[in-house]
Parts: C-alpha cells; structure tokens; sequence
C-alpha cells in the first residue's frame, strides 16, 4: 500500500506546474453473502430473507462500476456469518492514515470488527480501538465537511455521545454533535451529507432543534439543499460525493434538478435490495486516503 499521489501537471497559459486532486479511493466488499439475517434497524422488519442475492449483486457491481470510474476501489472480502460487511462505511472512520475501528451497538454486527481491523492492519493503516462500552459505527455516524474544519458526528440510535471526545482526540478536530430523532434514519449518513464546495444535502425531521440550528449556523442558506420525505425514504442523502459527482439510488426529478443547478453531475443507481437492510449508496462504501500501489 502506498499513500495517494498528488500529480504535477502543468498550466497552458502559465506554464507553471500546479497540483491536482489526488484521486479518491473507497474500499468496498462483494455482496457475495449480503442477506437480511435478522431485525436491527426498522427497514430490515418484514424484510427478513425477502432479498435476493442475485439482484443485490447486479446492483452492486452497477455501483462499483460507476464508482470506479471517478475513484480507486479497494476490496475486502466478506466473511461467514457478517451479511452486513458489504456496508462497508460502518467499519470504521479513517483520515490521514489513522482508522477509528467501529464498536457496534448491535451484537449482530460485531463479528465484522476483527475482520476489517485485519484487513486495516494488513493496509498499514494506524489502528485506534473504540471501547466496546462506546458504541460508535464509523462513517455511517461520522462525517467530515468537505472543507476538514470539522467533524459532523450523530448521536442516538447507534453511536454514543460519549464516543464523541475519542473521535475529537484522535485527529484533533472540532466535533459538531446531531442528534438523530427518527429511527428510520438511524445513522448520520442516511439523513445528512455533506457536499463538495460547501453544499450541505438533509433531511431536517431526522434531527432535534438544537442540531438543526447548528447545521443551519454552519452552511448559510444557498448552501443548504433540503431533502423531503419522499426522497428522503429513498436514502437519497446516502449519497456518494466525489468532486461535482454525485452517486445515489433513485430521486426525484425535482430534486436532481435542483442539485445539477448547483452545479453537480447526478447519477442514479437502482439500489432497491440493499435498501430492505436500511442502507444505499453510501452504506456501500467507506473513504480512505490511501490505496494499493
């Protein structure tokens, strides 16, 4: 593994080398043995063993072709008994080389743990243990702002408040606490992301007056896209953000208008068999800031 290249390149007019964004990588794992094993969150209820593998795959490699198109993709392979491991996101929060390793609320997914922290380990990554008496779920709770000046990380149904200081230690970053109300929208990334050049897409019934104010105080209102129910069911904030592209299961008209006249590339991805588990596009993939040389 090596860390991403920042390649020279030069100006026409000036003549003058200047740099490029390196390329993002996401690390991704095959739904080979994704199912619905079990109730943890209120979209898997009635959903129990209703999915079906075949279609979950074509719709993954449709992701994964997409996605690799505008980033690296890193894998890791699932493993018997974790049905969940393809929602890669939850594995962990990573940034410079350091991963914050999930602890999981649930019983039923802390069997992925030593998995990814293997596969992080074996990466060269710095690993950093959340306690077990700490619930935290990595990037499905904790988000940064495009800008690095902070840490959006949410609080209720799955990740503790009093894992927030941990995060706060480890990159010495500014922590920005949403409370997520709404158990339908039991993670921060199924209700809230946010965008390149200071964009912010949410779904504002997810969170309690007191976080509403602070995403409001943050991003000033031309910055804000507001999402409505109907799309927010359809885990359109679960999006996938690269540069101007954007990565997302099916929206509304309406709203991919509105988010390609604020200057972004829309591309929708039927993701209908990962949504009976509560997770879309986003679920799918985690951030890194290396990938294999």
């Amino acid at each position: 593994m090596s860390t991403a290249r920042i390649e020279l390149t030069t100006s026409v007019q000036s003549n003058k080398p200047y740099l490029v964004k390196p390329r993002a990588t996401l690390l991704m794992c095959p739904p080979t043995l994704y199912d619905v094993n079990y109730v943890i969150n209120p979209w898997m209820a009635g959903n129990v063993h209703a999915s079906s593998r075949s279609r979950a795959t074509e719709q993954w490699k449709g992701l994964y072709e997409t996605v690799s198109r505008i980033a690296n993709v890193e894998l890791i392979q699932p493993e018997p008994g974790s049905p969940d491991m393809v929602f890669t996101a939850n594995a962990g929060l990573e940034r410079n080389g350091i991963v914050a390793i999930s602890s999981f609320f649930h019983p039923e997914r802390q069997g992925e743990e030593p998995w990814f922290r293997r596969w992080f380990r074996e990466a060269g990554y710095k690993i950093v243990d959340i306690p077990r008496a700490t619930p935290f779920e990595g990037e499905g709770d904790a988000l940064f702002s495009t800008d690095g000046t902070c840490l959006w990380v949410g609080h209720g149904p799955r990740t503790a408040l009093s894992s927030h200081h941990m995060l706060r230690d480890i990159w010495d970053i500014p922590i920005v606490p949403l409370h997520l109300i709404d158990p339908r929208f039991y993670h921060l990334d199924t209700c809230f992301a946010p965008l390149e050049a200071g964009y912010v897409i949410y779904f504002p019934d997810a969170f309690d007056h007191v976080s509403l104010h602070r995403i409001e105080a943050f991003y000033p209102p031309e910055k804000r896209i507001i999402v409505r129910e109907a799309d927010a069911v359809c885990f359109t904030c679960n999006a996938i953000n690269v540069g101007r592209t954007i990565i997302l299961n099916r929206i509304s008209s309406k709203l991919s208008s509105e988010l390609e006249q604020h200057g972004f590339k829309v591309i929708q991805v039927e993701l209908t068999e990962f949504l009976k588990a509560g997770g879309a596009a986003k679920c799918l993939v985690m951030k890194l800031s290396k990938h294999a040389s």
